[in-house]
């Protein structure tokens, strides 16, 4: 049991895993996905499909690796929830993904700072990407080339906060995924993150989702806090 007087609150969980199937897979993913982008291939530095390839594309390769991504969303679901849920009596939880889409960028293409709505939990699935030791050795980007950061849920507080070795705990306020094909990162849908530019020999292709959890019957889990 933990005695300590100080209780660590409102945890940031990222979970990292490797899909075992992603030689087999991320080949009939590639095809599906340049075949949408055209004959030209990428023009410009970044393109974005719409959200719904789940509807659009009845494919054996995405149902696989979307059989992944919902054993690991529950995964990380139940390490987080899992007493509350017990507790609160919930049965029968599905989950459902609201929103797939894939993004594909080269030539210093990226994503800005966001978060995502209307979900619990989302997730990046790196199909593509050169290796990690050549995108390093790039003249500019270096070991930034390509990577996925994610911003601490403090970070809006640090412009105007006194800094002291006191909250040196705060000070680091990002933290650095490196991308590798076939790996999938899955975080609360709340987390600031941006994918920071990329250019290499081969695109750098994503796969990203938001999902949602629910229970049979509802989703409240704890009393409004009016008293």
């Amino acid at each position: 049991m933990n005695t300590s007087p100080v209780q660590m609150l409102w945890p940031t969980p990222i979970l990292v895993r490797k899909f075992e199937d992603a030689t087999a897979v991320n080949p009939e993913l590639l095809r599906l996905f340049y075949r949408e982008l055209g004959e030209q291939g990428l023009q410009g530095t970044v393109y974005s499909s719409s959200d719904d390839i789940l509807v659009r594309y009845n494919h054996p390769a995405l149902q696989a690796l979307f059989g992944f991504i919902s054993d690991a969303v529950f995964e990380i679901a139940r390490t987080l929830n899992g007493a509350i849920w017990q507790q609160a009596g919930v049965k029968n939880l599905r989950m459902e993904i609201v929103g797939a889409w894939f993004q594909i960028q080269n030539r210093y293409g990226f994503h800005d700072i966001h978060n995502h709505g209307n979900c619990s939990w989302s997730g990046v699935y790196y199909v593509q990407l050169d290796p990690v030791q050549q995108r390093r050795q790039h003249p500019v980007l270096g070991a930034l080339n390509g990577i996925t950061r994610f911003y601490a849920q403090h970070l809006n507080l640090l412009g105007g906060a006194h800094m002291d070795m006191g909250n040196a705990y705060l000070q680091q306020s990002t933290f650095d995924v490196t991308p590798e094909e076939g790996v999938l990162v899955v975080f609360p849908s709340w987390l600031l993150h941006k994918a920071m530019p990329y250019d290499g020999e081969r695109d750098r292709v994503i796969i990203s989702f938001n999902a949602q959890v629910h229970g049979e019957q509802g989703n409240k889990a704890f009393e409004y806090g009016f008293h």
